[in-house]
């Protein structure tokens, strides 16, 4: 089976963080913004998060809109998106929003190494199907098992290491990128990425394919398989 199209989705403050360090969490979108992120889940079959996103946010990860519920239902669409979550420990919490929220017709997965799969395994008992990618995380493999299991559009939304390991592999269909109009400046708060070489390196330019002003924040979408041809590095001057 394909894997599934990959869409990532993070919203960031201008100066690149996804988080700060105050224990409350940080709500970088706005209200559209928010509203544009649940059209964007409603037309995934999946939605993806790390063990780190889980404990910091601990998101429902469910569609609101009865509207949207019922459209997905008319074309014949579980209500809610296949919920998956990567941890190379298997230490979550089982009493996480994410596990009782909009499983009523399918578990989450919980994607983890064989060596978190027993600790995973004996926390969260029957809420999760448990897969085990073997002795560490490997991204392909993940898709693949998804692409088997009939996910046919994966959105992930996080964080920072998840982030940076889908586009290190080059796995990456679309980024959704909101920038927030924030500057965070801590130190030690989560970035969008880690430091990693990927694909093509700090010269490769992805396609940007369009641009949206949603109040306050700024939506810019890119196709990081793709390199852009639009790009002069010494334009010409007007006399």
């Amino acid at each position: 089976m394909p894997r599934p199209y990959v869409v990532l989705s993070v919203a960031a403050s201008v100066d690149g963080y996804i988080d700060d360090m105050v224990p409350e969490r940080l709500y970088l979108s706005n209200e559209a913004d928010f509203d544009r992120v649940e059209v964007e889940r409603t037309a995934c079959d999946a939605i993806l998060i790390g063990a780190e996103t889980l404990r910091r946010d601990n998101p429902r990860l469910i569609i609101k809109s009865p509207e949207r519920l019922s459209a997905r239902a008319a074309a014949g669409k579980p209500a809610h998106l296949q919920k998956v979550v990567v941890t190379g420990s298997g230490n979550l919490d089982p009493e996480a929003k994410f596990w009782h929220h909009g499983v009523e017709e399918r578990r989450p997965i919980a994607y983890t190494t064989d060596v978190g799969a027993e600790r995973l395994r004996n926390r969260v008992g029957d809420l999760a199907v448990v897969v085990s990618l073997g002795a560490a995380i490997d991204f392909g493999a993940l898709l693949d098992d998804l692409g088997e299991r009939g996910i046919g559009r994966l959105m992930i939304e996080g964080g920072t290491s998840i982030h940076t390991a889908v586009l290190t592999a080059g796995l990456a269909d679309e980024l959704h990128l909101a920038v927030a109009p924030l500057l965070i400046g801590q130190a030690d708060a989560p970035r969008f990425v880690d430091p990693a070489d990927f694909p093509g390196g700090s010269r490769r330019r992805m396609e940007l394919v369009d641009v949206a002003k949603i109040g306050d924040v700024a939506l810019l979408r890119y196709l990081p398989k793709r390199e852009s041809d639009d790009y002069c590095p010494h334009p010409a001057r007007t006399p």
